[in-house]
């Protein structure tokens, strides 16, 4: 069978071509994977073209619910319903319902639209309007003229044809998520079993947001910002109906999977930089109320200044990943004005120093007495609530300080120390200890774990710390390496675009490495020359001036904004929404 597929924003073209006069299709609704389970299905043959149904599953969101509606360019020629051992003709009702539906086609392809909708049957139906009439060809042509207006908001001229397939599936893959939820007119169930509708704008869904804070939702900032006012939005629903901001948001379900509040740095970030469309107070109050929660550890890191192991799981990752999103809130509390917030937040975003080890030169778990946790092993992964890092070692958590990176160098005893640690991290040994190592740690260049989020701000720290020119080797190693064209493409999970993000950043020459900072720091670019359009209609350019000097270690030696030489360090994001000429002077 030659199977094609185009969609537009509900509803899926389908397109079956068989070798024989006679097709098959089933549909499956106890079809599952992962922690995903099948809690009830319907399936109901309406008419001889159309078939509708629902399945309602629980895993991450506990009480899922999708309705979707079928309608084929054949009539159905027979049908066979089966639930367990019970069977029958035209619908059937079940955990595990499954149908069968025979075609006679006479070598014509097989079309079928299917229109999805979380709130009914009827709204599936409804949701095939978007096709209506049109031909496959005619959705196909629509659809790819959509991601053509999306992928050219950023173009850009390469070495070679690899780099623009990279560059490209990346910008691809960074609009993967948070995705639609609501039908047309904004209506969705949520989470109660309740169907709502929106005041304004589209619900959306599948906020990974320990992943994506770092270099995702910033870029939205600037590539995405008709979407950004219903993203916040979304998330600030979210909170109004659990009572916190969102952790992983999937299907208007908490999943509270990962550490921190993360939500927070994409707010801070959306407020600092004068984004519009939000209610900046409700925001900042979500806030508010988020890192005060009486759950997820907060208490005791409160109470202690730092999670201490005996008091909750991954104490070392939770307490640095506060402390930054408590940064994130004080940023905020000083650009509202709130200077008793600003003072509460400053002094809790230091929380990072009392975890820090000067002998071993690693952040580590404490007890509530204040005691270091004996025996200490820099290469110890559990993928557990044992575990005193999620997802990684001492070695990938120990550099999580984006907001105080001088701050974390005193600590080590100067920048050049700190450097040094960074520089032991690349030539590590590339092995884990532990019962349960977590796949997640991937990528791995020394104990540099580029395949899972912790590490991707790490690269960037050497050009705040003066040594650009270790930035580009890196960055040169781990693009080289870690990102192919081929199936095997990247290094660990895309999880909802950060590594794509990630690479769309570099690329270009710089990254968001305190996402809420509103500074873009200096790296080594991928590309010759970029166009990016900015929002307000502004136009950035970059060019990238490659000059050749023996004996000088590849880095960025000179940057001019509009004929004006900045800083190798940053730029800001207020500087590049006004647009111009951005020019990279590199060697190498």
């Amino acid at each position: 069978v030659q199977c094609n597929f185009t969609a537009t924003q509900r509803c899926g073209y389908h397109q079956y071509n068989f070798k024989n006069k006679k097709a098959w299709l089933q549909f499956d609704m106890g079809f599952h994977i992962n922690w995903d389970n099948s809690t009830a299905g319907m399936l109901q043959l309406l008419n001889d073209s159309t078939l509708i149904g629902y399945r309602y599953s629980t895993g991450w969101a506990k009480n899922q619910r999708v309705f979707f509606a079928a309608r084929f360019s054949s009539p159905v020629a027979a049908t066979l319903f089966i639930n367990g051992n019970k069977n029958d003709i035209s619908q059937d009702t079940g955990e595990k319902v499954k149908a069968i539906l025979q075609f006679k086609l006479n070598g014509k392809p097989l079309e079928v639209k299917v229109g999805i909708s979380s709130v009914g049957t009827q709204r599936a139906l409804m949701a095939m309007k978007e096709i209506d009439k049109k031909s496959f060809a005619q959705v196909a042509k629509n659809a790819e003229a959509l991601w053509e207006r999306e992928l050219s908001k950023i173009s850009i001229s390469a070495q070679n044809e690899a780099d623009k397939v990279r560059f490209y599936s990346a910008l691809y893959h960074t609009c993967m998520a948070p995705v639609i939820y609501s039908d047309a007119d904004g209506t969705y169930r949520n989470y109660k079993d309740q169907v709502v509708k929106r005041p304004l704008g589209q619900k959306y869904t599948e906020f990974s947001l320990w992943d994506t804070f770092r270099a995702l939702n910033p870029l939205f900032t600037i590539t995405q910002p008709q979407r950004l006012p219903d993203l916040l939005n979304s998330m600030l629903q979210f909170e109004k109906d659990h009572g916190l901001l969102p952790v992983w948001d999937i299907s208007t379900w908490e999943a509270n999977t990962m550490t921190g509040y993360h939500a927070i740095p994409v707010l801070a970030d959306a407020i600092l930089k004068n984004v519009k469309g939000f209610n900046i107070a409700g925001a900042y109050a979500a806030m508010l109320k988020s890192a005060d929660q009486k759950q997820r550890g907060t208490p005791d890191y409160i109470r202690y200044g730092y999670l201490p192991q005996d008091k909750g799981a991954w104490s070392v990752t939770v307490t640095l990943e506060y402390a930054y999103d408590d940064w994130c809130i004080a940023q905020v509390a000083k650009k509202l004005g709130k200077m008793d917030d600003y003072a509460r937040f400053t002094k809790r975003a230091m929380s990072y120093k009392k975890l820090f080890d000067a002998t071993t030169g690693f952040m580590r778990a404490k007890n509530s007495l204040g005691k270091f946790i004996e025996p200490f092993d820099p290469l110890l992964s559990e993928h557990g609530f044992d575990g005193q890092y999620v997802e990684g070692t001492a070695w990938q958590h120990s550099f999580f300080v984006p907001h105080d990176v001088s701050g974390l160098a005193k600590l080590y005893g100067g920048e050049h120390k700190l450097v040094k640690k960074l520089d032991e991290l690349f030539s590590a040994a590339s092995t884990l200890h532990g019962e349960n190592v977590s796949a997640d740690v991937s990528g791995l260049i020394g104990q540099y774990a580029h395949g899972n989020e912790p590490s991707h701000h790490i690269i960037y720290m050497y050009t705040m710390l003066g040594y650009p020119q270790k930035a580009a080797e890196k960055i040169k190693l781990v693009t080289d390496s870690l990102y192919k064209t081929g199936p095997e493409g990247l290094s660990g999970n895309d999880d909802c675009g950060q590594m794509s993000a990630w690479l769309v950043w570099t690329a270009l020459g710089m990254y968001p490495m305190n996402p809420a900072s509103g500074q873009y720091v200096f790296g080594y670019p991928l590309v010759e020359s970029a166009r990016i359009q900015l929002p307000g209609r502004k136009i950035l350019l970059i060019k990238v001036n490659k000059i050749k000097k023996q004996g000088e270690p590849r880095r960025i030696c000179q940057v001019f904004f509009n004929g004006k030489e900045i800083p190798v360090t940053s730029i800001s994001h207020d500087a590049l929404l006004k647009g111009g000429l951005l020019q990279l002077n590199i060697y190498g």
